[in-house]
């Protein structure tokens, strides 16, 4: 099977399926022993650039749950780190920006990126696809406010006080670094196509923090130049955030093809929002999979009868593995959607 035709790919395209796919935002990561023990003594930034590593990493989950998708194994950070920013992922802080960007004159350190400054991800992609067969993988990238916020602020932020301050007081320079973060990011997600990606997921995981006209004034506009570049390319499109309740049909016409949903908003609830126009990716809460199995096989079952009523579905996590989740749980919630879901 071509995965042009896997249950995942169908599902982004609203198709039938056999089955409901599932796969796991972070599936690669702390939660797996063996992810553990190939990245001992490694930096994350370094273990992103490394083919042969994120080949494996990237594989690990889909050989020990059996998900119906691989996602790539990067960070959002990695494409500015590529041209040339000075950035860091301290570990329990997340990215730093050793000098933030504020300033017209701090764009010229943020040069666009171009094919020859990532040659290591188009390797790492043909060796997945490769090893993947008829399961897709998915590329990966950030959105540009999400990255615009780490730039701005010079790392995580739990107001984004600096970000949302430049986005209203000097809206052209608001709008200039996100359309270089936006051309970025595209060529980031362009490569990983080009090179056999099936499906791409742009990831806008703080778009939550704003209100839905700030949103669509200064937001919208950059995430649908990514998404419209990738629609040209022919591959599905899923457009997700955190804590994005009311900014659901903003995020699906800047250019999705499904939506993803966090465990806040009741899948109906988003299905009703969002119309019949898309598919939806979601929402078992991560902490479910703390639960005894009793609860989190209801909570699943739950979750299946109303993605039913969506275009597509495609059953995930409403954001991503905490690091804590025993494997074993998710190898036995793939099972359980797949048995369930069964045509």
């Amino acid at each position: 099977m071509n995965p042009a035709e896997s249950p995942l790919v169908r599902a982004a395209r609203g198709l039938p399926v056999p089955h409901a796919p599932v796969w796991f935002m972070r599936q690669a990561g702390r939660s797996l022993p063996e992810y553990r023990a190939v990245r001992e003594g490694i930096a994350m930034l370094d273990s992103c650039r490394r083919p042969d590593l994120v080949a494996e990493i990237t594989m690990q989950p889909v050989r020990r749950h059996g998900v119906d998708a691989a996602i790539f194994f990067s960070d959002i950070v990695v494409p500015v780190a590529a041209v040339g920013l000075e950035i860091d992922i301290v570990p329990g802080v997340g990215p730093v920006v050793a000098e933030p960007v504020r300033t017209h004159a701090d764009l010229d350190r943020l040069p666009e990126l171009t094919p020859d400054a990532i040659p290591d991800i188009s390797e790492s992609v043909r060796l997945l696809v490769a090893e993947l067969g008829e399961t897709p993988l998915i590329g990966f990238a950030g959105a540009p406010f999400t990255l615009a916020s780490y730039l701005v602020e010079g790392g995580p932020s739990r107001n984004h006080v600096k970000t949302k301050a430049l986005m209203h007081g000097d809206p052209d320079l608001w709008n200039a670094l996100c359309a270089r973060l936006a051309q970025i990011s595209t060529a980031f997600l362009a490569v990983q196509v080009e090179a056999g990606a099936s499906v791409v997921q742009l990831f806008d995981s703080w778009a939550g923090a704003l209100s839905r006209a700030d949103y669509e004034r200064y937001v919208q506009p950059h995430s649908a130049h990514v998404l419209a570049a990738m629609g040209e390319l022919g591959v599905p499109r899923i457009h997700f955030g955190v804590g994005t309740g009311e900014l659901l049909a903003s995020m699906g016409a800047a250019g999705a093809d499904v939506v993803g949903v966090d465990y806040r908003v009741a899948l109906p609830d988003a299905i009703e929002r969002l119309g019949d126009r898309y598919a939806v990716q979601g929402n078992i809460d991560p902490a479910l999979l703390f639960a005894p199995w009793d609860a989190l096989q209801r909570e699943t079952r739950r979750i299946l009868d109303e993605g039913r009523s969506a275009k597509g579905h495609i059953v995930n996590l409403g954001h991503g593995v905490l690091p804590e989740t025993d494997p074993d749980v998710l190898t036995r919630l793939v099972g359980l959607v797949h048995d369930v879901s069964a045509r």
